[in-house]
């Protein structure tokens, strides 16, 4: 009654609700299920427990080997998925169900990819086909107990004899058909059941079942069809066709199941129009039109017709948003986005790309006419009055412009380009276009540094910075020594952006120039104060020291001491525990306030460490000025000192120095043994570098 409520429903609204589609997932038969690319479970619709026996918590992370009745079919699964490119249908394997009994599964199923087409999971629909095997048996040696059989299954089941005319009908074939077996026996069964395919208006295919008399062999549809009952009612179906034979090995008759996936098809329709489009404004969404680019790219070495890319970024929606809020905002998108579509032609594509930025790819135009086009968007929305209550906005763009005649770049880094491009125009005052040209010094610098800002920006909102560490080890033996060296943990920022870790050094110089510094450096004190918190406030006897680089930004920034010391209020372990890393060059650059800001922090307990020492002209001279513990001697030097003396010579000079200062003295990249002794001989404190620790995570 529910799924007849949905139909309904959905014929009169022409839209599937959310509660409807998670109505259909809970009361469906068939099991939608994910694993990642291990092979582990990620998500099991409800009727999973029915046909495994176990509880959806108890099959979330289950490998999906452990499930299956002969394990060694896994691999023969995956084999088949990998030579189908992906998509596999109709695959049949038997499960082992909680209690120990197989379970027959029909599985039809596609891989997952990435945006870097690398494969990252399975996702499918998986069937209990154990009726119709119990069928296959059944209409063998057991006719009578078949009929009972397909009296009480949901598929549709109608046989034939060997001229296609009907001899028997189940329950639910009468039902989906419209046609009672009573009144149609002896009909053929193209006068009750004709499916078609969804591309197709009429049935212009061989009916299966004639197609199964005259082979013998049975015929699994792969795909979807669509067939019309007796009301005029649309049902979606999947069938198979099998032939029946006598004892004597004679083509009897056949037999057509079909199963009713209409609730299913309406979902996946549902659920790939949301998966395409933007719910916002009804526009396609980047992925999308990443795709629809990528068409038009590979179209171009065909047709040999290039064709424009815009990349728009609204000028004062931020206004809006702060001015009205967001739901002014939204209001506003809706409209921009009937603006641009009643501007553009069916062959163009616009979308929304994130935010309050837009792509659009115009085709069958040269590059003349796609700037005329953009000129002529650029002064519509300029012209556009945006009214919101008592309110009155003018609302701008900024047009990045790209012009595609080759297929020398990827969807990627066209659409950075672009970005960069409408960087640039936002950049010179905004309003205006931008035409991105191969040697545009301007949109080069841009289109790196932007990219790494959103990079920033995504990682703080997906929360993907995550922390490493690298032990600093004491040279000297402390079994042996007065005074007992801690060892030195140094904390490391990195972002994990999918598959990818990327280093500090990518992103760093983005985040100074845009300053972001700040922000990520309190990010590191927050993480790492809780992970030490957690890992080591328990071992007081492991004795261990936690160093955190800080940027110049933070240096001069007088609420940033604050920030620091609130933090260290907050926790359980000593502000010895703690050692601030802080480069020479930062120190130098500013050296009142950066003097001002070590004293501070030494007053409260913490160590300050000068990295990278040696690198300026005037190190020497600053170093006395400055209220450090450690000393890290630049990396630059120990690389080389084994086969240059002048380097050599300048790390001893500097430990020297350093000790004379009752400063501890570190050696950065010490990365071979001969580097090791050779510090030992001259008395440095400690060691950083491969040789003795690789950066592993810090949780």
């Amino acid at each position: 009654m529910e799924s007849s409520a949905i139909i309904a429903n959905t014929q009169q609204s022409g839209q599937l609700t959310p509660h409807d589609a998670e109505l259909i997932i809970k009361t469906m038969r068939d099991t939608l299920y994910r694993v990642n690319k291990e092979g582990a479970l990620l998500y099991a619709s409800p009727s999973a427990e029915n046909l495994t026996g176990y509880s959806i918590p108890e099959l979330i992370g289950m490998k999906a080997t452990d499930l299956y009745m002969y394990p060694e079919a896994r691999a023969d699964f995956l084999s088949k998925l990998s030579d189908s490119k992906g998509f596999l249908d109709n695959y049949q394997v038997e499960l082992r169900h909680k209690q120990g009994h197989a379970v027959w599964v029909l599985i039809n199923v596609q891989a997952i990819l990435n945006e870097n087409n690398e494969f990252i999971g399975i996702e499918g629909i998986i069937r209990n086909i154990s009726a119709w095997k119990r069928i296959e048996e059944a209409l063998h040696d057991e006719k009578e107990k078949a009929l009972i059989t397909l009296n009480a299954i949901v598929d549709g089941v109608i046989k034939t004899d060997n001229n296609g005319n009907i001899v028997y009908m189940n329950p639910a074939a009468e039902h989906i058909t419209g046609y009672e077996l009573q009144e149609n026996a002896h009909a053929c069964i193209t006068d009750i059941y004709n499916s078609r395919s969804e591309n197709e208006d009429i049935a212009s295919n061989k009916h299966s079942v004639f197609a199964c008399l005259s082979s013998g062999t049975s015929i699994i549809t792969p795909e979807i069809r669509l067939f019309t009952r007796k009301d005029g009612q649309e049902f979606a179906v999947r069938e198979s066709t099998s032939a029946i034979l006598d004892s004597k090995g004679d083509i009897s008759g056949a037999v057509l199941i079909f199963h009713d996936v209409t609730a299913l098809r309406d979902m996946s329709n549902e659920l790939s129009y949301r998966a395409s489009h933007d719910a916002q404004t009804g526009l396609i969404n980047r992925l999308e039109f990443e795709k629809r680019l990528k068409k038009n790219i590979n179209n171009i070495s065909t047709r040999h017709q290039g064709c424009i890319l815009c990349y728009m970024d609204l000028d004062q929606f931020k206004v809006v948003n702060d001015t009205c809020g967001h739901a002014a905002g939204d209001v506003l998108l809706q409209q921009l986005s009937a603006i641009l579509l009643s501007r553009f032609r069916s062959c163009d594509t616009i979308a929304r790309l994130g935010g309050d930025e837009f792509g659009v790819l115009i085709t069958q135009c040269d590059l003349q006419q796609g700037l005329e086009i953009a000129d002529s968007i650029r002064k519509t929305i300029k012209d556009f009055r945006f009214i919101w209550e008592d309110k009155i906005f003018e609302v701008g763009v900024s047009i990045g412009v790209v012009e595609i005649n080759n297929t020398d770049y990827s969807i990627g880094k066209l659409l950075s380009m672009a970005d960069a491009a409408c960087f640039v125009a936002k950049d010179n005052g905004r309003n205006r276009i931008h035409l991105y040209q191969k040697d545009d010094d301007d949109v080069s610098r841009q289109r790196l540094e932007m990219q790494w800002l959103h990079k920033i920006n995504r990682a703080f909102e997906d929360n993907t910075f995550i922390l490493y560490q690298q032990e600093i080890i004491p040279l000297t033996d402390n079994a042996n020594s007065k005074v007992q060296l801690p060892v030195i943990c140094e904390i490391l920022v990195r972002i994990q952006d999918e598959d990818t870790l990327i280093p500090p050094m990518s992103f760093i110089p983005a985040a100074e120039r845009y300053g972001m510094m700040q922000n990520i450096d309190r990010w590191v004190i927050e993480k790492a104060f809780v992970i030490i918190e957690r890992l080591f406030c328990n071992n007081p006897e492991q004795q261990r020291m936690f160093s955190i680089n800080l940027s110049g930004a933070s240096l001069t920034n007088p609420e940033f001491f604050h920030f620091v010391l609130s933090k260290l209020e907050q926790v359980q372990f000593p502000a010895t525990w703690i050692c601030f890393e802080i480069t020479e060059t930062a120190a130098i650059s500013n050296l009142k306030n950066a003097t001002l800001f070590m004293e501070q922090l030494k007053k409260l307990g913490c160590n300050i460490a000068l990295d990278d020492f040696g690198c300026g002209l005037s190190s020497f001279t600053y170093l006395k000025h400055l209220p450090v513990n450690y000393l890290k001697i630049d990396g630059s030097f120990v690389e080389d000192m084994a086969h240059d003396s002048v380097n050599a010579a300048m790390i001893e000079s500097i430990n020297n120095i350093g000790h004379i200062m009752n400063l501890k003295t570190i050696a950065e990249y010490v990365n071979t043994r001969e580097q090791a002794e050779m510090l030992k001989k001259m008395g440095v404190d400690y060691a950083q570098g491969f040789l003795y620790s690789k950066p592993s995570l810090f949780e």
